[in-house]
């Protein structure tokens, strides 16, 4: 139980728009483009037994201050550097961030529930302010004892681990991503071990946080997440095409940029075959984020080779809930037959001793009100409340029948 003596005058968690995962920012481009005006539900779902109720007053402060954000002058110059982003939609960022009025913090079930409800363009930003701010609130009050000097403790003996482990050659190729902005000890211990990365990881290669990216002058790494996948089940398109129109819609958006596919939302197997010649040869890679990571790599290696494409020229990304010792393991099997990166979070941004970290989600549930959903690889990730749609789905996409 958490001490409820609380004030309400808590200094800001989000200090800046841009203190968020890139690919919501390249997912919202996309949006602004080609669906303006689809509308979407997403809701927040703790997956922990925790009460978070006597906090509920304090989230609910926090997201409406998140609200009140502005880019500067320097974040948008920032975000104009990258080549995929185009001057009319920084304009409507610029002109319409977050958008407080769609919010609404909640009771139910004895739980505290967010839902956000209105156009998908502007829904599709809150997921990580809800998602960063629930947990940094939460670890402040149940952890006031730990910070930043606990983390770099822990992350320099993982770090010093990995450097008596590797070979200098496998530390070359041991492609780190920071993926940790969601379920973060706290912003302060999310900056301070990007930092870290930088200085001590020679194949560092960027993190998700756009904020950081513009600290440490590193990568913003990020391309699509499941609510891509999902929304087109709702967006006019037949049940059974909604993946193949997700894939190709993101191609025409990002001709020859953010070119890394998300694999799981109706499983691999029936990714795969919507994954054909002409895809497979215009994505750069592809990224796994449910099921067992070996025998995903392994189909995937296959699945090129079927299709005449060298294995060799492509990437796997691999962010399932990911340690720096499974990573390790990872590299080594897929050495030599294609490229890989690990995107790593909770393991890096909330691993301080005797931490529990959180088990949180933000996760579409509607759009243009009709349900969506997400058949993961692993049992227990499947959000949607309406079976006979999901088994529509199962069908449409010949899964389990």
């Amino acid at each position: 139980m958490y001490n409820a003596c609380w004030t309400l005058d808590m200094p800001p968690i989000l200090t800046s728009l841009l203190d968020t995962d890139a690919y919501k920012l390249h997912m919202q481009q996309a949006v602004f483009h080609r669906y303006p005006d689809a509308e979407v539900v997403a809701e927040f779902h703790s997956r922990n037994e925790e009460d978070l109720l006597p906090m509920m007053g304090q989230i609910e402060e926090q997201l409406r201050l998140a609200g009140s954000l502005r880019l500067t002058r320097s974040e948008l110059d920032f975000l104009a550097e990258r080549p995929f982003f185009t001057p009319d939609y920084l304009d409507h960022l610029r002109r319409k961030p977050l958008d407080a009025s769609l919010l609404k913090v909640f009771e139910q079930d004895g739980r505290i529930n967010v839902r956000v409800e209105g156009p998908w363009q502007d829904v599709i930003l809150w997921e990580i302010p809800v998602l960063a701010i629930i947990s940094e609130m939460r670890n402040r009050f149940r952890y006031p004892q730990f910070g930043v000097s606990h983390a770099l403790a822990r992350l320099d003996q993982k770090l010093d681990k990995l450097e008596r482990e590797l070979s200098p050659a496998e530390m070359q190729e041991f492609n780190l991503i920071d993926f940790g902005t969601r379920r973060r000890f706290s912003h302060a211990v999310q900056d301070a071990v990007v930092g870290r990365l930088q200085d001590r990881l020679p194949a560092f290669r960027g993190t998700s946080n756009y904020q950081l990216a513009q600290k440490y002058r590193l990568p913003a790494v990020g391309t699509q997440a499941h609510e891509w996948f999902q929304a087109h089940q709702q967006l006019g398109f037949p049940l059974e095409h909604s993946q193949r129109a997700a894939l190709t819609s993101w191609l025409d958006e990002f001709t020859n940029h953010l070119g890394i596919a998300l694999t799981d939302c109706i499983t691999m197997d029936a990714f795969l075959r919507d994954f054909d010649f002409e895809l497979a040869s215009r994505y750069q890679g592809l990224r796994h984020d449910s099921g067992d990571p070996v025998v995903w790599g392994e189909k995937a290696i296959s699945h090129y080779q079927r299709l005449g494409i060298d294995p060799r020229d492509k990437t796997l990304v691999f962010s399932d809930g990911l340690n720096l010792d499974k990573a390790v393991q990872l590299l080594r099997h897929f050495r030599g037959r294609i490229n890989t990166s690990f995107g790593i979070g909770t393991q890096l941004t909330c691993d301080l001793p005797g931490v529990s970290a959180m088990n949180i989600v933000f996760k579409l549930m509607e759009c243009n009100g009709g349900p969506v959903a997400k058949i993961s690889d692993s049992p227990g990730k499947t959000l949607c409340r309406d079976a006979d749609f999901i088994r529509n789905l199962k069908q449409a996409f010949h899964v389990g029948v």
